[in-house]
């Protein structure tokens, strides 16, 4: 058992419905409920979850059920499309999104800039076929970004950008240049160790560089030789999850002694989250749930 890394009760840990049911894969664990996810999740020994699909979307009706098993929300997913629609048109849905979260006692919201995005495109190889921004397109979604990091500031919400495979920022460099043309007031980091380690970076070398940035920590590791063929093959990112290129903590070749470290050694606060999309037919969710909190809890004391 590792000593207790982390500042007592300022780290949290959460785990995403993904893995129960897949958001972008709706035929992944379509027979698994809403219900069954997160009991799952409360009996794995988790605090927190993001929304899924499947989540109510009365809050009070959300709330009920998540109270009854000890979690709370911790985080959504928000897809923005600043770079190819009027900034209005993400503005009002973020806003709205903001204030549901803040309902449900959240802290942050996960923005990813999905505009030209081919994460969710079947047959578009990742590795080929993602758009790169030009200028204009960079001075839009940074700007963007501060608006709507202002907007939700002033709700209570930090922003934190999720980089992400497939998208217009997915390496180091598109998530460094993303954070430098941003105001540190406004615009967070939500770092993904699997979505790192996936494009070629080194999880540790960023958690590194950004830590002052980040907000909110997704827990995701690969499996490297179903990376590479992912690569290899001309694949697509969803080809990919299905194929296992994702899997939980402890289970893949990411070093999260490191991360850890690095967090715990910059008095990190906040969730983090294990996320491993895979299919729930060939990794029961509730299993790979406990793997990963032994996981955490062997290598953190949390």
């Amino acid at each position: 058992m590792s000593a207790k890394m982390f500042e007592e009760g300022k780290v949290k840990l959460g785990i995403a419905p993904i893995a129960w049911t897949n958001d972008d894969l709706p035929d992944l664990g379509k027979e698994n409920t809403f219900e069954q996810c997160i009991s799952e999740m409360a009996l794995a020994g988790y605090s927190g979850s993001e929304i899924g699909n499947k989540y109510p979307t009365d809050e009070a009706v959300l709330k009920k059920a998540l109270e009854l098993r000890g979690l709370e929300i911790c985080n959504c997913w928000f897809s923005t499309f600043l770079i190819s629609k009027p900034y209005e048109e993400t503005e009002k849905p973020f806003l709205e999104k903001v204030d549901f979260l803040k309902a449900m006692g959240a802290k942050v919201i996960g923005v990813s800039e999905q505009s030209y995005s081919i994460q969710g495109m079947q047959d578009v190889p990742v590795f080929e076929k993602k758009h790169v921004m030009n200028e204009e397109e960079w001075g839009l979604l940074c700007t963007g970004l501060n608006r709507l990091g202002r907007a939700a500031k002033e709700r209570g919400i930090a922003l934190t950008f999720h980089h992400h495979m497939g998208t217009v920022v997915q390496s180091g460099a598109e998530t460094e240049r993303m954070l430098a043309d941003t105001d540190p007031e406004y615009v967070s980091l939500l770092f993904d160790s699997g979505h790192f380690a996936y494009c070629g970076e080194d999880p540790t070398e960023l958690v590194k560089k950004h830590v002052a940035r980040i907000k909110h920590v997704h827990l995701k590791d690969i499996r490297r030789e179903v990376v590479d063929r992912v690569k290899a093959e001309h694949l697509s990112f969803l080809e990919g999850v299905r194929q296992g290129a994702f899997t939980v903590p402890g289970d893949g070749c990411i070093d999260f002694d490191s991360v850890f470290k690095v967090l715990a050694e910059n008095k990190y606060q906040g969730y983090m989250l294990v996320e491993a999309e895979q299919d729930p037919a060939k990794a029961n969710p509730f299993e790979y749930a406990l793997k990963a909190r032994r996981y955490i809890r062997e290598h953190t004391g949390l």
